[in-house]
């Protein structure tokens, strides 16, 4: 019987191209399954397949625990009691007792054969996904096999994987037996089925789509340097050359469009839109924009977005339908776009030019003259008027240095009394957390800096919320939002 055993476990390891150890490992825990049956009441049985022979082994096993943890005594023992016994055991370890003649019997035998098979089963899809992730390849190509609740399972060769409905290009009527490729989106561990989830969505399919159309990509000579899509309609992919003697464009859309063509037919006739690359964030923005023209670009580091002029007539075509163009540039680069025309512009400079002359004539206690000589000589903040280079000030031909010194300060002065303002205003601010048990003056300032200005405030947070506003410790996060609560519970008892 040992032998037989030993025999169909390499068979078995063979046959589905996995370790030995797999099986037997499976074995054990059907065989445990199967003599657990053997009993009334709820007990932990080990069983042990050895591995010369192929002989069963049967254990009863009590995991010791504390004292007071004890919940299911037919499956725990106390550690003192087990101390008793062993002098060296410990919590978390197990005290042993072999079940001797014990026969799984014909039902527990149909049993451990079956949780085998699902082992083995289990085991075999996790060798041919770790096989097809050895290998570093980012799309599937495969048939439909299935379709489960509206997603497609694809099999590709011996591996099997998932589509699901919201991954598939809009419109896109896929069936049983079509032959379809998409991008490996993410690895799903958990999930009953297929574990390799796939996207036709998703920006990076159509880079990879472009990786094996074009060669130079493959070679390092050209390199995609992002994507965004609105699947099935339109698409912008940013391309830049390593080689200054290779069109990047033009190198991407091939002979006579054979290239882009070939994408575009299988993402459902996307139009793909290729834009050159360029290392200026301004640049990179107007190339991602066109076909429409841009008059001019003010960028705000800050805010990290810009303002974007264009005519009247190209307003709606670097709009897009739907706001599409803009959209999809802006996920390109990164950057928030606000497109205006030349008359908002104007607009919007004159208002921002009337409030920072505005500032200047409260701040600094300055009529509108200087003011406007401040402002047409391009000072925006209190800031630049302090802190400027005293030569670049005194260029200014209206001011002698007399003037000079006296404006920068009162700018130092009216940025003193702000920062004292809002060193009070924070101090209120914070006068009610620092109520709270075991807060301390810097958590304090953190917390109102995010928004969260009394104790009722933070009573209201959730311990993972305020953990992820805040990168505080967890247990930390915890205890203070405890101890902010500590009025209700008073308020309950009274």
């Amino acid at each position: 019987m040992g032998r037989e055993i030993l025999l169909l476990i390499d068979a078995l390891a063979r046959e589905k191209n996995v370790d030995k150890e797999i099986v037997f490992g499976a074995l054990e825990l059907a065989l445990a399954s199967a003599a657990k049956k053997k009993f009334t009441e709820d007990v932990d049985v080990r069983a042990s397949v050895d591995r010369v022979t192929g002989e069963f082994s049967f254990f009863r096993r009590w995991e010791v625990v504390k004292n007071e943890e004890i919940e299911v005594p037919s499956r725990q023992y106390k550690l003192h009691e087990a101390q008793e016994e062993d002098a060296e055991a410990q919590v978390g370890e197990f005290i042993e007792e072999p079940l001797e003649g014990m026969e799984v019997g014909r039902i527990g035998a149909q049993t451990a054969k079956q949780v085998i098979v699902q082992k083995i089963r289990d085991a075999e899809r996790e060798q041919i996904l770790n096989d097809f992730l050895a290998r570093n390849e980012h799309l599937v190509t495969g048939v439909i096999k299935r379709m489960e609740r509206g997603s497609a399972i694809v099999e590709s060769g011996r591996l099997e994987t998932m589509l699901p409905r919201d991954q598939m290009i809009p419109k896109e009527n896929l069936r049983l037996g079509d032959r379809v490729r998409a991008y490996v989106w993410k690895v799903d561990r958990q999930a009953r089925g297929p574990h390799l989830i796939l996207s036709r969505t998703a920006p990076e399919f159509i880079a990879k789509l472009f990786e094996l159309e074009v060669p130079e990509i493959e070679e390092g000579l050209l390199e995609i340097k992002g994507a965004a899509r609105d699947p099935g309609s339109r698409a912008k992919i940013a391309v830049h050359s390593k080689d200054a003697r290779i069109d990047p464009i033009g190198t991407c859309v091939g002979m006579r469009g054979s290239r882009v063509q070939a994408v575009t037919a299988e993402l459902a006739q996307e139009r793909v839109d290729i834009i050159l690359w360029n290392s200026d964030p301004a640049q990179f923005v107007i190339n991602a924009l066109a076909p429409a023209e841009v008059s001019s670009i003010v960028v705000d580091e800050e805010k990290h977005s810009m303002d974007i002029v264009v005519d009247e007539e190209n307003l709606a075509q670097a709009i897009g339908r739907n706001g599409q163009n803009v959209r999809l540039a802006s996920e390109l680069t990164g950057w928030e776009l606000n497109l205006m025309t030349e008359v908002d512009a104007k607009k919007k400079s004159e208002e921002e030019t009337s409030q920072t002359r505005t500032e200047f004539m409260e701040k600094l206690d300055v009529d509108e003259e200087v003011a406007e000589i401040l402002v047409q000589e391009g000072f925006a903040t209190l800031e630049e008027v302090a802190y400027v280079p005293l030569t670049e000030m005194l260029e200014i031909e209206a001011f002698d240095e007399a003037t000079v010194n006296e404006l920068r300060s009162r700018a130092r002065n009216a940025l003193l009394t702000q920062a004292i303002a809002s060193e009070e205003k924070v101090e209120h601010d914070i006068e009610d957390l620092l109520k709270v048990e075991g807060m301390d003056n810097d958590t304090a300032r953190l917390l109102a800096s995010k928004g969260i200005a009394t104790q009722e405030d933070l009573a209201d947070y959730a311990t993972d919320d305020l953990v992820e506003l805040t990168d505080m410790d967890a247990e930390r996060a915890k205890v203070l939002i405890m101890a902010a609560r500590a009025p209700w519970f008073a308020e309950t008892n009274a």
